[in-house]
């Protein structure tokens, strides 16, 4: 039988289990002295106690029953957190608390790709684990175009970094998995990509192995490529050039004036539009707005499932314009080019950015042909959306979101328009801790 497990030499846990036993015996006992006649009457003319001494026996026997009880069962969980989790036994309740409240939270699906969803996801597991990721497979440079093209699978490396801004583990497993080997041979190639491909052979789909790697490091939420098919991006731009790839159309820096799927018949993965359906929050973007987030809404059934979602649908703008791409766009014109592959308003809400980059980035920006965008706010109103304002930016090296802040932004809207009481409350807890103290909307309407 499983339980004899339990009396096994070496767990030290049956001598704690014993010395419970016991003290629920012994308190057992003292219940019955203070309050059955019977116990009364044994003590009484066996023993020959008198009642002050019986009921001071009784009192004695509970609280030293009471006693065992708790500290037996005190260090035989403690002893079983031992072995479970040697280096995390101060950080259970924490544990315990962040997993019961984050699983109870908000359903939210993020579409994109590149660092701008990772950076997102990065802040979103802070407050909930029902979180979908849905990415673009169409990169085709570096390790990812490699193994895409030598192997026939979809390129793992914006699903790697997704699954790995959603997990929770270690700084040195995370900095394992965006290694980078500099051999011949291996060079250029990360070790997350290779154990995807690897996975890939094994179990013989991507999908499943993106589910195992997901497994292996204790992801929050789903990480979902947005087709199975092995598809690419073509651009047209307005100087009369075709590009194809979407490591060549970003080299090309050309105005875009039409983007294309090849081949353009592919679906998207069902998973993907039953998420879309059943989140109270869908979210687009940040990323580049032709490599990274219009390409999701070029696979077919995205764009349909957008315009029938009853959730929130909201869309984060970028903080920089691409040099090419997008130069000379504001906020306006990234929501424009959406709609046009929409075939429709893309979101409800516009969230973006209102704090000024560093002059010293700013300059340093402008030599590579990027400027901040302009948040035109009142453009996006006359055109129906709802826009949020707020300081969204980390500044180091580079001008990029702020994972918290810009988590902080979305999760204020969705608690506020979303989610129902029960959510409410729940995301609640989280919202009043310390951690997640929200930071207020400096424009909204």
């Amino acid at each position: 039988m499983r339980w004899m497990k339990w009396l096994y030499p070496g767990l030290r846990i049956k001598r704690w289990i014993f010395l419970a036993c016991m003290g629920l015996i012994l308190a057992v006992l003292g219940f019955g002295l203070l309050f059955y006649r019977q116990a009364l009457f044994v003590a009484r003319f066996v023993f020959g106690l008198g009642s002050a001494q019986i009921v001071g026996v009784g009192v004695v026997a509970v609280a030293a029953g009471a006693l065992a009880i708790v500290y037996g069962l005190n260090r035989a969980f403690r002893s079983t957190m031992h072995l479970l989790m040697p280096t995390q036994r101060e950080k259970l309740i924490d544990v315990i608390f962040e997993k019961t409240i984050l699983q109870s939270g908000p359903n939210v699906v993020v579409i994109g790709g590149g660092t701008g969803l990772s950076s997102l996801l990065r802040g979103l597991k802070a407050y909930t684990s029902n979180i979908t990721a849905v990415v673009t497979v169409t990169d085709d440079g570096g390790s990812s175009g490699r193994l895409r093209e030598g192997m026939g699978i979809l390129p793992p490396g914006d699903i790697r970094n997704c699954v790995l801004a959603l997990a929770d583990t270690e700084p040195l497993m995370e900095q394992l998995f965006q290694y980078r080997f500099s051999e011949a041979g291996l060079a250029g190639h990360s070790f997350g990509n290779l154990l995807i491909a690897a996975m890939s052979e094994v179990t013989g789909d991507f999908q499943a192995a993106v589910k195992e790697f997901s497994k292996v490091l204790a992801v929050r939420g789903t990480v979902l490529p947005v087709t199975l098919s092995q598809v690419g991006i073509r651009a047209d731009l307005i100087d009369g050039r075709t590009i194809s790839g979407e490591s060549q159309i970003s080299a090309a820096r050309g105005a875009i004036e039409r983007l294309y799927l090849e081949p353009p018949e592919a679906q998207a993965l069902p998973e993907v539009i039953e998420a879309i359906g059943a989140a109270d929050a869908v979210v687009i973007g940040p990323g580049s707005l032709f490599t990274s987030v219009i390409p999701n809404l070029l696979v077919g059934g995205v764009a349909g499932a957008l315009g029938e979602t009853t959730a929130t649908r909201i869309y984060i703008c970028n903080v920089m314009t691409q040099p090419g791409e997008t130069s000379g766009f504001g906020a306006l014109e990234h929501v424009t080019e959406l709609e046009k592959y929409m075939g429709g308003k893309v979101a409800d809400v516009v969230i973006v950015n209102s704090e000024r980059v560093r002059p010293d980035l700013e300059i340093r920006y402008a030599e590579d042909g990027a400027v901040q965008v302009a948040p035109d706010v009142a453009a996006l109103r006359e055109r129906g959306y709802k826009v949020i304002t707020a300081e969204l930016l980390r500044q180091d090296d580079t001008v990029r979101h702020d994972p918290l802040r810009l988590a902080r932004a979305v999760m204020r809207l969705v608690v506020r328009n979303t989610i129902d009481a029960r959510m409410k409350g729940t995301a609640g807890k989280l919202l009043a801790d310390n951690r997640f103290d929200l930071i207020d909307d400096t424009d909204t309407n």
